[in-house]
């Protein structure tokens, strides 16, 4: 009878640390990272962060500021956060971080004070006519890109 030899490969399981139900942008950013076997480091260059960020955002002792989103919803391949888009203030939300537009650019893309943007997304308010349409066709803009 020959000798066969026989070789089993066998994945290496799972850190303790891996979030099986991501809740927090980290734990879903750490999910990524450890699916596609990659180094704190890497993510942090994909990012043009350091890598003391990356530690942070995925510890959750900082959320990552929104104009790092539209590289980590990239990242990820969907968008962690969801936002009721059936309201105008949900809608503004996503824009913003859809395209990581902080609410100061925006306000600046409008011509009206950062204020006025923020009760705008907080419900508070609802903008003027004048505002509405530019908004409106501000936020259909993008999504039709999306």
């Amino acid at each position: 009878m020959p000798c066969f030899k026989y070789v089993k490969q066998v994945d290496k399981p799972l850190p303790f640390s891996y979030p099986s139900s991501p809740v927090t942008i980290g734990e879903h950013i750490r999910k990524k990272r450890m699916e596609l076997k990659l180094l704190q480091s890497d993510v942090a260059e994909r990012f043009d962060v350091s890598i003391d960020c990356i530690t942070y955002w995925e510890n959750n002792r900082s959320n990552p500021q929104i104009k790092f989103f539209p590289k980590i919803i990239d990242f990820l391949g969907y968008n962690p956060l969801d936002f009721d888009e059936s309201t105008l203030s949900g809608k503004i939300k996503a824009y913003r971080y859809r395209t990581g537009t902080t609410s100061s650019m925006l306000a600046n893309l409008l011509k009206v004070d950062q204020s006025t943007v923020t009760e705008w997304e907080s419900g508070k308010r609802l903008p003027a006519s004048k505002h509405l349409i530019e908004l409106e066709a501000l936020l259909d803009n993008v999504s039709s890109r999306n």
